[in-house]
Formats: C-alpha cells, structure tokens, sequence
C-alpha cells in the first residue's frame, strides 16, 4: 500500500524561494561590491587633485609631476613639465590658491572642480576637468596643458604683461620737486666685445666699487647672450658741463674722469636710465627718505600687495611714511596667445594707477637755507606757522646724499657713513635734547598760571651762584649775569638760572609734573613723523629738589623734542593756545588747535612780551638777532650735558627759538635750532648767528 506524503507538494515551493532568497542576496552583494568599488576610485581621484593642486602654491613641480601616469610621462619629460609649469604659474604670481570639487562623471573617470587664485592681475576662476587613468599602483592623473588654463594648448603661451605705475613726486609748499623723476646712467658690458674678460672685470670691479664675483654672476645670468647689454651698475649722470669742470677735486669732474676710464674698456656701455631723484640732496635727505628696491623679505612681508621683484619701496622718512601713495598700482594682463602670437584669451587685466603726488607743507628755499647754515654741525631744526601749524622745514645734520641709495654705494662709502663720528645718518630732530634755558618761558606761563609765581616780585639779587640751603651739600645754581629788578621780565632777558630755579621750587614738583603732561610731555605728538617723546623725569615724577630746581631752567632730567618744544611756543602767540604741527599741504591753511588753553591769554601774552626784550633788548641774550624791519620774538638756551654734577669736561648744547608774534607778519614764521658741542665755539650765540643769516634771507625775500 502506498502512502502519499502530504507535505510534499509543499516542499517544492520552500526550495524555489531559498533560492531566490540566495540570488536576491549574491545582486545586493555584487551591487555593494560595485558602489564600494566606483565610491572608493571616486574619493581617491578627488584627494589626488587636491593633492596635485596643493602642489602647485609650493612650487613643487616634481612632485606634480610624478602624479602623472605614464602615457602621459611619455610625452613630456619632467624637465619640460617643470619648465612650464614653473614659467607659468611662477611668471603670474599665483597665491591663495583654492580648490571645490564639484562632481565625479564615473564613466569617463573625471573630477569635476572649480578653482580660483589670486595673480598679478587680480582673481582668476574657472571650472575644469581632471581625468585620471587606473595603473598597477593606483590612479594617475592625465595630464594636459589645458588642465593650467582651460582652452590652453601645448603651443599656446601665457603672456604676462606689466605696465609700471609712475611713482608720485614729494613736493615743496610751491611745486618744486623733493623726490621725483630724474636721469642717471646705467654702466653696462656687451660680452661678445670684452676682449680680455679677466683683466676686463678686474677693471671694473675696480672703478664700480664692486666684487669681480658680482661682475661674473651677472654676465653669467641664464638670459645673457653674446650681444646682450648686461647693466651692472647705476651711476650719475656726467653732463658736458662736468666733463669742463676746472677743479679736479670737483665731485661731478671725478665722476666724468670715472666715466671716461669706464668707456675706455671695451665691451661697456653707458646709457641713461630713469631714476628717482633728490634735487636737495643733503638738505632734506632726513626729511624725504630714499627708495630701495625690493627685497625677499619685502615680497615676503607686502605679499599680495603687487610688488615684484623689479619694484622699489620707501625705506625712510616721507618715502616710506606714505609709501601705499606714492607707488600706485602696476597694470597688468595675463593672456593666451596661440602658436602664431595673436590673443587668445584675456584672463585677467587691471589698469594701471599712477602714484598721488604727495605736497608737503615745507619751504625748500628755507629747509636749504638751514641745512647750508649748520650742514657742518650736529644741529637740528624745526620752523613751522605759529598761527598755522604748517611746518616750513624740517633739517637734521650733518647729512647725506639720498640719491646714493639710488645710484648704489660703495661699500667703502657705506662703511664710512656709518662710521663717521659725526653720525650722517642719524636723524636728530626726531630726538629728545635737553633744552636748557629755552625751557624758560615755559616755567614762566606755569607759575603764572598756577598763582606761584608774581611777575613783578623782586627775587633778590643773589650773585652768580646759590642754593636753598645746606642740604644741598656743594652743590650750587649757577648763573651769568647780575641784574636789577630780579622780576620775571629781566629774568628771560639775562637768562637767569638763579630766577627760574626759585621759580620751579614755588611751582612745585605736582604742580609743574601736570602741567607738562597737560602740554604732552610724556605722549607722542600727533604729527605725521613719529617724534621721540619729551620727558620731565627719567622715572615717572621729579624725584628731588635739586632735580626740580634744575628743571626750572631746561636742565635735570628734561628733555624735549625741538618741532614739539616749537609747538609749545605757538601758545604764546595764540592767547595760550598750542596749535598742532602738520606736514601735509592743504590750499586753505586752518589751524587746529592741539592742546586749548594750555596756558591762560593773559600768561601767554606776558611772557610773549619778555621774549620780545630777549631779541630787542641790548642787553638780551638774542639781541644778535633784532631787526628794525620786522619784530621778534625768542629765547636762547645753553645746556650742559655732564656725565654728573662735578664733571667739568661735558658738553654743551646750543639753542635759539624764535618767532614773527605779530598777527600780520607778511611771513609768519616760528623757528627751533639746536647744536651740539657749542662750548668753545660761543654757545647759545653760536646759534643766534646761524639762525639770523636765515633769517635775513627767508624775511627779507
């Protein structure tokens, strides 16, 4: 008997749907497997592009080039890669370079990205296209040139061109030239007509006052050809007037004696170039600055401000202070050009920006006026408007030449620059002196406005030497002259110490210490140069009673900035106002007051008038000085600078000051002269001397 199995119809079916089950789960696997696969080549040609393209700001061009695959490699070799990779992205200055990948086309196995980068001639973006090729170590990248630039192909170049900014001029207060353009010549060789080489550049390492190391390198440069004029240094231009020069020490004659040897070599030539020019030379080479060119830490510091390496920079005084003015902005394009020469593409362009002009407040005719005065001493000075505050000149000496920055020094004369005793390069009105009895009516207008002082008060004659008392052990204040009254007019007319030391003794060390912080003692001035800050004290207050009588009269611990110390006297011409000091020229002069009410009208107006018998008074110290033309108004000062109080062999320090007080001067002017080393050549009136020849040069004109 047969039995029928009654599960097995069912049985059937169970089976079918296991294997079902196993061919739905082995497709999802495949599909996993296949989305794994094209996910993983996916991310691995985005982070190889990225990769790449990091590459590219490094100037690794190497290491771009080993990501290449090898039909690719087969093409171009690494040194024709490197060259014009190199050329291009290194000739248009690329930085900050960026890179978004945007998709990935699976079936041609491409990275779609876009870039952007900043270049010479501003931002360039774009989207491209990277493909990339599977070999046994992974995916390579298959190169193109279009890959640089889209559209880019192996004949085409990419063209840079620069159109230089003019930089803008420094000009006086009537349009004469400080700094600007001017003509020098460029001592070069053509190598294919040197003769003897050797003996060649010994000669003109010789006569340019460079090594014959320098010489080599310049004529072994990779552009220099047989007939290229190879610069190797910049000199002065020689006139014809300066080849009939009659004396033979004349500097321009020595210049056209080493011109004519220089020609004598053959193979030189010597053409002129442009250059930037300082007509006053010394008598404003502080007060203008110089250029230089550019250095790599220059390019590195002003990175993406377009400088190359061909540009110059300001590296002092007005050159530098408004250099981002003064140098404009370069044009430049960047473009495709085909096999042929003829323009493809303009990629990016910007136009060119000359440089602004940039016109100074100063007087030339004064600035060299001084400058001629005092160009043999350590001296500074500070003219300006009292009633403007526009400053007329600005002189440090003794000086340099600034345009020998411009033509290249020696450096047997750079050496001896910084080794003069006399210190060329050092700016000395940006300095802090002591001022001595220049300080006076300062201490006057203090002890009048804090009620210390009574103007007609009798101090008593006293002789040449006295102390409070005998706490002050030996030491004594000294003065030059015996007088009667002693009251505060005579007082600025003798100049006497005695006076102004009781004077500082009334006032008080609190006292006086907040009126000159009130007077921007102990800040900086608001100027355009930076000044050095004038002090009362080397620690944070007057420490002694000597030291406070002995900055009664500009000594002790006082120092002050000589254009801040100017400043300071506008005051007394100003109902006690001190006006502040500008450098750039506006067409309507206003004055702005810096400090109001620095002094009281009445104070300002009485000390006005003792510095008016300081200069018209016979027996004042700037009697040397009066004019029966026009009124002036002054004080001198003599200070000692002694290593301390029993040094006998210091020196001393020689200033006048002085100023037009009349509202209707037909040319206002206040003047600051300082010089060092005056103790046996007169003192302060050494000073008064230098200052009236200017003085009746600039009123008189």
């Amino acid at each position: 008997m047969r039995y029928k199995n009654k599960n097995h119809k069912k049985s059937t079916p169970v089976l079918i749907l296991s294997v079902a089950a196993g061919i739905f789960l082995t497709a999802a696997a495949i599909y996993a497997a296949v989305y794994f696969y094209t996910d993983s080549a996916r991310k691995d040609q985005q982070e190889l592009l990225v990769t790449y393209m990091k590459h590219i700001p490094e100037k690794e061009y190497k290491e771009m080039y080993a990501m290449l695959d090898k039909k690719t490699a087969a093409k171009i070799s690494e040194e024709e890669f490197v060259r014009r990779n190199s050329a291009i992205y290194e000739g248009i200055e690329i930085s900050s370079l960026k890179v978004d990948v945007k998709a990935y086309d699976k079936k041609q196995k491409k990275v779609k990205y876009h870039t952007s980068f900043d270049t010479a001639a501003g931002p360039v973006s774009f989207d491209n296209a990277a493909s990339f090729v599977k070999e046994e170590d992974g995916y390579r990248l298959e190169w193109k040139d279009s890959l640089i630039f889209p559209g880019l192909e192996e004949e085409d170049k990419v063209k840079v061109s620069v159109t230089e900014a003019e930089r803008g001029q420094i000009l006086d207060r009537n349009g004469r030239v400080l700094a600007g353009k001017g003509t020098a010549s460029s001592v070069g060789v053509v190598p294919g007509k040197l003769k003897d080489r050797d003996g060649a550049v010994s000669e003109l390492a010789g006569l340019l006052g460079l090594e014959p190391e320098v010489i080599e390198k310049k004529l072994n440069a990779q552009w220099v050809k047989e007939d290229s004029f190879v610069p190797l240094k910049t000199v002065p231009k020689v006139s014809e007037l300066d080849l009939l020069a009659v004396d033979p020490e004349d500097e321009r004659a020595q210049e056209a004696g080493r011109q004519e040897k220089l020609l004598a070599v053959p193979g030189v030539m010597i053409s002129d170039v442009e250059v930037r020019e300082y007509p006053l030379k010394e008598a404003a080479a502080h007060l203008t600055g110089y250029v230089q060119n550019v250095t790599a830490e220059d390019l590195k510091k002003h990175a993406g401000e377009g400088y190359t390496s061909n540009s110059v920079i300001g590296r002092s005084g007005i050159e530098g202070l408004y250099e981002k003015e003064l140098r404009g902005t370069d044009g430049c394009s960047i473009e495709i050009m085909n096999g042929d020469g003829e323009l493809k593409k303009v990629l990016a362009s910007v136009m060119v920006q000359d440089g602004q002009d940039i016109k100074l407040t100063v007087d030339a005719q004064l600035q060299s006026a001084l400058y001629e005065q005092f160009r043999e001493d350590k001296s500074c000075s500070a003219a300006m408007n009292p009633y403007t505050g526009e400053v007329l000149a600005l002189v440090s000496t003794p000086s340099y030449d600034n345009n020998g920055f411009i033509t290249g020094m020696s450096d047997e004369e750079w050496t001896a620059l910084n080794e003069d005793e006399k210190k060329p390069l050092y700016n000395r009105f940006r300095q802090v002196w002591c001022p001595g009895s220049s300080f006076k009516p300062v201490t006057a207008a203090v002890g009048l406005d804090s009620g210390a002082l009574d103007p007609e008060e009798d101090f008593g004659n006293e002789g040449l030497s006295w102390q409070k008392d005998s706490s002050w052990g030996s030491y004594y204040v000294t003065t030059l002259h015996e007088y009667s009254p002693a009251v505060l007019e005579n007082a600025l007319i003798y100049s006497d110490n005695i006076y102004f030391a009781k004077a500082a003794l009334k006032i008080g060390a609190g006292t006086l210490q907040d009126f000159l912080q009130k007077l921007g003692f102990g800040e900086e001035m608001p100027f355009e140069i930076t000044m050095s800050a004038s002090q009362y004290s080397n620690t944070d207050q007057i420490e002694t009673e000597v030291q406070l009588a002995d900055s009664g009269y500009g000594q002790g611990q006082i120092l002050v900035n000589p254009l801040h110390l100017a400043s300071i006297y506008t005051s007394f011409c100003n109902e006690g106002n001190i006006i502040r000091p500008y450098l750039l020229y506006k067409e309507e002069a206003q004055k702005d007051i810096w400090i109001q009410n620095a002094f009281s009208e009445d104070a300002a107006a009485r000390v006005l008038e003792g510095m008016k018998k300081v200069v018209s008074d016979p027996n004042g110290t700037g009697y040397a000085a009066h004019r029966d033309d026009v009124v002036l108004a002054g004080k001198t000062g003599t200070a000692e600078i002694k290593a301390s109080k029993e040094d006998t062999s210091g020196t001393e320090l020689g200033w006048f000051a002085v100023l037009t007080p009349e509202k209707d001067s037909k040319k206002p002017l206040l003047l600051v002269s300082m010089t060092e080393d005056v103790k046996d050549t007169g003192g302060s009136g050494y000073v008064v001397s230098k200052d009236k020849n200017v003085l009746d040069t600039y009123l008189t004109e």
